[in-house]
């Protein structure tokens, strides 16, 4: 009956900075942190329970030892990833697969994802799709290195919601921070690193020019978001993503003033976050502080719960079943 309150795996970036250190107050190895995976059970970068009676174990190991808190589910492995990014400068310009191909080629699951973005420097702006019009088009453009030309960039405040299927060519840059919910999936093909260098090996980081002509989607089409807002006593929420366009998770953005009581609503379990504010979350006589960086999972076993305070959260689940 207890939420699983997890610490992330931080991940050091060629691209990072050090505001992560600011949000969640962990001593964080020294480097460029760029990405904390705030709910992750994949593979060795797996979060941490830290506290209850599974504190120490990996949510890969309690998802696998544990079925019941998530619904006794049929995938193997568990299916979402939430992360916080922190571009301290231009990520590569990427592109990952869909199912089909990741599986047949990298032996993984494919990656769709999305991003709330939580800040961003004036004028800042995404790489989010490209012009071409053919493959022949894309590859030529790619190996001609006419980067101006083929990228998209479009303009991106604070608040805004992006998501990108797989087969989106897609980058954050310079002076954003987002949460990032994803399928559990690490494949990713660069297209363009701006001639960065790995620092360990000396050598220009590796670029993946075929497999990222190969899975692109020709031409690029956005997809067609509706963000549907509802309000209910102590909440306004915000439905961000849904099937059928998402085939792969649901995602919300709730802005809680007061008390909201809540439940599961049919959903084995959720994924949540906390990304402003503060304030509890109360599961019968039971009270749980939460702030920003607060990331836990409601299981299966808590049908009905309140959150009190003034907070903004970013809540997910899982939809596909394989």
């Amino acid at each position: 009956m207890e939420p699983i309150f997890l610490t992330p795996y931080f991940r050091p970036k060629i691209w990072g900075g050090r505001k992560l250190q600011t949000i969640f107050n962990y001593d964080i190895p020294a480097g460029k942190v760029g990405e904390a995976w705030i709910i992750s059970g994949y593979k060795d970068d797996a979060s941490l329970v830290n506290q209850g009676p599974l504190k120490g174990q990996t949510l890969r190991q309690v998802y696998h030892e544990h079925p019941d808190l998530f619904g006794n589910p049929k995938e193997k492995e568990f299916p979402l990833l939430v992360k916080f990014l922190d571009a301290n400068d231009n990520l590569s310009v990427q592109v990952h697969p869909d199912d089909e191909y990741a599986r047949k080629v990298e032996n993984d699951s494919g990656k769709t994802e999305s991003w709330y973005v939580l800040q961003a420097d004036p004028d800042s702006y995404l790489i989010y799709g490209h012009t071409a019009k053919t493959r022949d088009e894309l590859a030529d453009m790619i190996h001609r290195g006419r980067w101006d030309k083929l990228l998209r960039k479009v303009p991106v405040k604070a608040g805004d919601f992006f998501y990108v299927p797989a087969g989106t060519i897609h980058a954050l840059t310079k002076g954003i921070m987002v949460i990032e919910t994803q399928q559990s999936s690490d494949v990713t093909y660069r297209l363009c690193d701006y001639d960065r260098v790995n620092e360990k090996t000396g050598k220009q980081r590796e670029l993946h020019t075929q497999k990222s002509i190969d899975v692109t989607t020709v031409p690029h089409v956005d997809p067609a978001i509706d963000i549907k807002v509802t309000n209910e006593q102590g909440a306004t929420i915000k439905i961000l993503v849904e099937p059928p366009l998402s085939p792969h998770f649901y995602l919300w953005q709730i802005d809680l003033d007061g008390q909201w009581q809540t439940s599961l609503n049919g959903h084995p379990y959720l994924l949540v976050s906390v990304i402003e504010g503060e304030g509890q979350l109360q599961v019968g006589d039971q009270t749980y502080k939460l702030k920003v960086g607060t990331n836990f999972i409601i299981p299966n076993r808590m049908k009905d719960f309140s959150f009190i305070g003034k907070m903004k959260i970013v809540m997910s689940a899982p939809t596909k079943q394989n």
